[in-house]
């Protein structure tokens, strides 16, 4: 059970399945929000007359675009008018952002509205990571974000499918009536079952040079900028496939439909690294398991290649390799959160949000260049995958001072 804490005069009593369930919630909406719409890609470029296949994919990119870029702007205003209003508000935003897609008449329109849903759903990563940093730290709430992310790698398991299961009933658009019915489930949950969680003493003035000074002290903190980097960049690999993935198991390897089932088998178990992760934190730390898992990804991203330009690759390899390398992630995205987050506890949501703009955009941007280097083979992204896991490497490297498997700041 959590610690009771002050919130607005009250003595409130927020317990740890409830802190996780906020997160589980939170991160399940946006999750949804990326992987339903995978399966439709395909008819949304034919209704709206796309000329270039790989255009379809800036349907994943405007939302994860947007979702980096307005992270900037719900930190300080977290820890300024407190974490419940702000929540609630952005979850406003989207469903109003949800229709305007449903209403869409024509590409460039469906992208804005993608990038407003992106953007007013950010709410949810930023607050529910400072709402986790108000009450937790250090390997507790790496422990808590892992399981978080564990329905955030779960929820691929089904929403592909119920994507292609609104499919078989309805055109596209209906997807998004699912998701304006599960953000207004939501934002009611929300607002009967969420606390306030940010203390009077932690509130800080809303101002634009007040909030240029607490981003500024976010980045004076290695830990906070490495991880930060070093987690874009793997990001970016995962991005390239949630970018490519119908193109090449649905087209490439001509699965059909039946590519979300490959697709939600790779999910599940990534899903199933984060609950190990959630098990195996408390003993044995952030550092030596993000690390160690980032050394076997980039290993075998790199095999991966080599099968690639000098074997022959089927898709029973190419979902073996791929499999193996994205369960890793699970091992290394809550820690790498953690990681970053335990230095800037005392401004939390505004570091949350700097982390989750420099992981969010950069990583958006990379994953954009590795889907559209897609030329109906894997290569592509897998190679993609093995830069970004090196670069990943290289940068936490650096970040330790070349001394990994450490307990550093865990503690």
């Amino acid at each position: 059970m959590m610690p009771r804490s002050d919130f607005a005069g009250e003595r409130e009593l927020m317990t740890f399945w409830q802190l996780v369930t906020l997160l589980v919630l939170s991160t399940g909406i946006t999750a949804l929000s990326i992987d339903m719409m995978l399966p439709a890609l395909p008819a949304i470029g034919t209704d709206l007359g796309l000329a270039n296949e790989n255009d379809r994919q800036l349907v994943i990119t405007a939302f994860l675009v947007g979702f980096g870029l307005a992270q900037l702007i719900y930190g300080p205003l977290s820890d300024s008018w407190g974490r419940k209003p702000v929540l609630l508000g952005a979850l406003g935003l989207y469903i109003l952002a949800t229709v305007f897609c449903l209403i869409a008449w024509d590409f460039e329109v469906l992208l804005v509205g993608r990038l407003l849903q992106g953007m007013s759903i950010a709410a949810a990563r930023v607050v529910g990571t400072a709402i986790a940093r108000d009450l937790t730290s250090g390997r507790r709430m790496a422990q808590i974000v892992s399981m978080a992310m564990m329905v955030f790698m779960a929820v691929p398991v089904i929403a592909p499918s119920l994507g292609q299961a609104v499919l078989l009933i309805g055109p596209w658009r209906w997807i998004f009536i699912v998701l304006l019915i599960a953000a207004s489930g939501l934002a009611v949950w929300l607002s009967i079952r969420l606390p306030e969680t940010l203390r009077p003493e932690y509130r800080r003035k809303l101002d634009f040079r007040d909030a240029i000074r607490g981003y500024r002290e976010s980045l004076r903190h290695r830990a906070m900028v490495g991880y930060m980097l070093a987690g874009a960049f793997f990001f970016g690999g995962l991005y390239g496939l949630l970018n490519s993935s119908e193109q090449i198991m649905a087209e490439h390897f001509g699965l059909g439909t039946t590519w979300t089932l490959a697709f939600a088998g790779m999910a599940a178990c990534m899903a199933i690294t984060n609950f190990v992760n959630s098990r195996l934190v408390m003993r044995l730390g952030q550092r030596r398991l993000s690390q160690g898992a980032l050394i076997g990804f980039g290993v075998i991203s790199l095999l991966h290649v080599v099968v690639i330009v000098f074997a022959t690759e089927n898709l029973l390899i190419f979902m073996v390799l791929l499999t193996l390398a994205m369960m890793l992630m699970g091992l290394i995205a809550a820690n790498f959160n953690a990681l970053a987050m335990e230095p800037v506890g005392h401004i939390a949501g505004t570091a949350s949000a700097a982390y989750g703009f420099g992981t969010g955009v950069i990583g958006a941007i990379i994953g954009a260049v590795i889907g559209q280097l897609y030329n109906d083979s894997t290569l592509p992204l897998i190679a993609g995958q093995a830069f970004t896991g090196l670069s990943a490497f290289i940068i936490v490297y650096v970040t330790e001072r070349g001394e990994l498997f450490g307990e550093g700041t865990d503690d």
